[in-house]
């Protein structure tokens, strides 16, 4: 497959091309940056707080969150806005050499949404999302021993290395491209035609997502306090009940 649909065009940037041509568009609607972003704090948290028993219960919060977030990023990639839609970033092997070949020559091609590279990332981190909460959930559960165990640990590491690499293509295709596209993750706003742009941000979506998040962020913790405090209590009366038999 070698299409070329709306918005997903390749357009060779011009390394002249001037300021005053320069026109900013609305690409990102807010539930795909809030999922970018969301997604980023929660591997984040689960993976700093993997090797501590004392945080468990926070690594397990953050990995709950990752199963919502990629179950909600995959619903959103059939119905959401012209470049959430996986449909427009579905690009063939070959369109993927072409776009790191023009990288490699300093003419890069220009895509309104997810250039070949990109698009490679997100799936990959779907992926690979999707199998380290699985693995990590039946290991939770205590389902399938040690050898679970360790691929959910592998899974995670290849994940992180995936990130790695991703902020590594991003901060060079910024330089390359001469934009921002860490801010335009931000913002929603990349160079594009007005043609080109989303006619709905769908806001109300992206902060209900942002809200269901932190809410359950806050209920868990406020749970997690309370639990705490009553395990808090519990082995000072075990320690009583051990010095009134010595």
């Amino acid at each position: 497959m070698n299409t070329t649909l709306p918005g997903a065009s390749a357009i060779p940037a011009s390394p002249c091309r001037e300021k005053a041509d320069i026109r900013t568009v609305p690409v990102w609607d807010l539930p795909t940056r809030a999922f970018h972003w969301l997604m980023a704090l929660s591997f984040v948290g689960a993976y700093l707080s993997s090797e501590s028993e004392r945080f468990r219960d926070v690594h397990v919060m953050f990995g709950y969150t990752l199963a919502a977030l990629i179950g909600f990023r995959l619903v959103w990639g059939l119905i959401g806005t012209r470049y959430a839609r996986f449909s427009s970033f579905l690009f063939s092997p070959g369109r993927l050499v072409e776009y790191l070949k023009s990288l490699v020559s300093g003419n890069p091609q220009h895509h309104v949404g997810h250039n070949p590279a990109g698009a490679l990332a997100i799936f990959l981190l779907l992926g690979l999302g999707l199998a380290t909460v699985v693995s990590g959930f039946a290991t939770y559960q205590e389902i399938g021993g040690e050898w679970l165990e360790e691929l959910h640990e592998a899974v995670s590491g290849a994940m992180l290395a995936v990130v790695a690499v991703h902020i590594l293509g991003v901060v060079v295709s910024s330089v390359l491209h001469r934009e921002n596209l860490a801010k335009a993750m931000i913002t929603g706003r990349k160079v594009g035609t007005q043609e080109q742009g989303i006619a709905k941000r769908r806001g109300r979506v992206g902060v209900l997502l942002v809200v269901a998040v932190l809410g359950y962020w806050g209920a868990d913790r406020m749970l997690g306090s309370s639990d705490a405090q009553g395990d808090r209590g519990t082995p000072r009366v075990e320690s009583r009940h051990h010095a009134d038999r010595d």
